[in-house]
């Protein structure tokens, strides 16, 4: 072999996935390949190009950017690029730009697709590099306009000051003086006594916070029920409050303050410390803290009509969170969580109207409500779990409670289920002890249509009442689903036949007719063919979790999915997910109503590659689960 080929030879063994072919493929692959020059600066693939060469970086180096400029991934020697759209056909969906003088060892595709077809390792190695991709996809679609990513920012960067403690064992009146002083609307209560660091010492205490003083608990509970000021601030503090740490992202916390209706939530340091608190004020100046206050003006409110107006605030602030920098699960997260106080608050009302109930009972949400997945374009999804307790005399209780509660959403927005799952359905307002025997019907007796209906009630979540009505139904499910055959058998073909919108070369596969003629359906065999891949898997192994992500997650936990394949059917989920969010936005800023189907033509070319990306993930992870029958889950 003359001495230059060796040298290349040599050099494509030291580097991946070239490092593992055998002695006489990396022999013969020195002379398939020819030496290219690029100066700093100059182009080695553009998008939309039909490149079809391979290139291996011998020295120097390239940035890869999408369609949008974002910068996908920074590539030096030993790097090998351009294979993406050679393996998926079409155009290619990067630029590669020399940012130093690079020289380049050049492969045509040709070449390239003879040695991926007789060596499957460095297929699978290329195959990997596509879905780190569309990783990359997925968060710089969640980039705000101005390239901010102000919802990934951390609490901790939001402390400005170092805390304002004050003794437990201060008055009331000592921490009014201070919060004046100090011009704070908050104050944490440490066990330290006055001795010890003062009335007013200020966060270098060793100890952590036993409690929180609000300017609202002064109100509320001092001068409006005329406490002496001389009393201890331990008598009307909140004690033990919910923390955070400081690297707890900043969505997280307004999710917990959304779901608390709490507007201070104390930040401390791994050994329990107070590091600061952060208010709602805090989060107004991520532009997002509108959820904690609509939450709040809901639980104000003392009438139907009151809150179907609050409702009509949640379209744009979806609207809103897509155009920040909220993913699609987040804002899923904040759909659901104005929808439950909506519907808490209802029952509330209800409740008052009503009188108290006869016997316990749980009211529940089931499909993306349950998943905490909701969106815009969701109907109702409810029922009521009643004790066993219940007589033939309260019936007619539950049932007023049912039609006043549905009634009320509709009239706030939410659309009556077109398929009657709701609790004013006397199918679906039942004791417990009925609820088992459905449940069992479903999972000893399935029967196709049958399981098809009763999918969204494994997507239980409780709402109101006596949630250990719902944990019990849901841990006695979990306990026989894993060993409900045939049941599961139905799931996997109903997972597996709701197919991704894409033809055999890749080409979107549009509705034929009817209303949504020439669309793509987003959530039959996107959203919500995920939705079925992971609920099937979870029911299969007895996996507590719900939500989708989550649901994946425990799957991949228990080693029933590699992490690199549950890592890509979360990141398809939440792409498919964002990229439907965007068009409900858009259709909310028109005006029009929120559905599932969007024209091609409404997509950039960024969303139309990435979503080919997303839907082969969804197509390849249901190939996987149709190879094998519900007996071999």
């Amino acid at each position: 072999m003359e001495t230059e080929l060796r040298e290349v030879r040599d050099f494509l063994a030291a580097h991946a996935p070239f490092e593992g072919l055998p002695g006489r493929a990396l022999d013969r692959l020195p002379a398939q390949l020819t030496m290219r020059y690029f100066r700093r600066g100059s182009t080695l693939i553009s998008v939309g190009e039909a490149n079809d060469t391979v290139y291996v970086l011998r020295s120097g180096a390239v940035d890869i950017t999408d369609a949008s400029g974002v910068l996908v991934e920074r590539s030096a020697e030993g790097t090998t690029v351009g294979t993406s759209n050679i393996l998926r056909g079409g155009r290619s969906q990067h630029d590669v730009r020399a940012i130093e003088d690079t020289l380049a060892l050049a492969m045509s595709g040709d070449d390239f697709r003879e040695l991926v077809r007789e060596h499957p390792d460095l297929h699978r190695f290329f195959v990997e590099l596509l879905a780190s991709r569309l990783r990359a996809a997925v968060q710089s679609q969640q980039r705000t306009d101005q390239g901010g990513a102000i919802l990934k920012t951390r609490v901790g960067e939001l402390i400005s000051r170092e805390p304002i403690t004050i003794a437990v064992t201060a008055t009331i009146r000592e921490a009014a003086e201070l919060m004046a002083a100090e011009r704070v609307s908050s104050l944490l209560v440490t066990g330290l006594d006055k001795a010890g660091a003062g009335a007013g010492a200020v966060g270098q205490g060793g100890e952590g916070a036993i409690g929180i003083l609000t300017d609202k608990d002064l109100r509320s509970r001092v001068l409006a029920v005329g406490r002496d000021p001389g009393d201890p601030v331990a008598e009307v503090m909140t004690s033990d409050p919910v923390t955070v740490g400081p690297d707890t992202m900043a969505f997280e916390v307004l999710m917990e303050m959304v779901a608390k209706s709490i507007h201070h939530m104390p930040v401390v340091r791994p050994d329990g410390r107070p590091l600061g608190l952060v208010t709602g004020t805090d989060l107004i100046r991520l532009e997002h803290a509108s959820p904690v206050y609509l939450v709040s003006d809901i639980r104000k409110q003392t009438s139907v009509a009151g809150l179907a107006e609050l409702g009509r605030r949640l379209p744009r602030l979806v609207e809103q969170l897509v155009s920040q920098d909220a993913t699609a699960d987040d804002i899923g997260r904040v759909v659901t969580a104005v929808g439950d106080a909506v519907e808490r608050r209802l029952l509330e009302l209800a409740e008052a109207e009503l009188g108290a109930p006869p016997v316990p009972y749980c009211w529940v949400v089931f499909g993306s409500r349950g998943r905490l997945e909701q969106g815009l374009s969701s109907d109702q999804d409810n029922a009521l779990l009643i004790s066993d307790e219940m007589q033939p005399e309260h019936e007619e209780w539950f049932a007023r409670l049912a039609e006043w509660v549905v009634d009320a959403l509709e009239r706030c927005g939410y659309a009556r289920c077109p398929g009657d799952i709701m609790a004013t359905n006397p199918r679906w307002r039942q004791p417990i002890s009925q609820w088992r025997r459905e449940f069992g019907t479903w999972l000893r007796q399935p029967e196709p249509d049958a399981i098809l209906n009763a999918t969204i009630f494994f997507d239980m979540r409780p709402v109101h009442g006596d949630a250990s009505l719902e944990q019990d139904l849901h841990r006695w499910v979990l306990a026989q689903t894993p060993h409900s055959k045939a049941f599961l058998a139905h799931m996997v073909r109903s997972a597996v036949d709701h197919e991704p919108p894409l033809g055999f070369f890749r080409g979107f596969v549009l509705q034929k007719e009817g209303e949504h003629k020439d669309t793509l359906d987003l959530k039959i065999g996107g959203v919500g063919a995920v939705v079925e891949l992971a609920r099937v898997h979870a029911l299969a192994h007895g996996l507590a979790p719900v939500n989708t992500q989550a649901r994946i997650e425990a799957v991949a936990d228990a080693g029933v999915m590699s992490r690199d394949r549950a890592a890509d059917l979360r990141d398809a989920f939440e792409f498919i997910s964002y990229v439907r969010l965007r068009h409900q936005a858009r259709q909310v800023s028109a005006g029009q109503q929120p559905d599932n189907f969007v024209a091609p033509t409404e997509l950039s070319d960024f969303e139309r590659r990435h979503l080919r990306d997303a839907f082969q993930v969804v197509r390849s992870a249901q190939s996987t689960l149709g190879a094998v029958s519900g007996s071999a889950l």
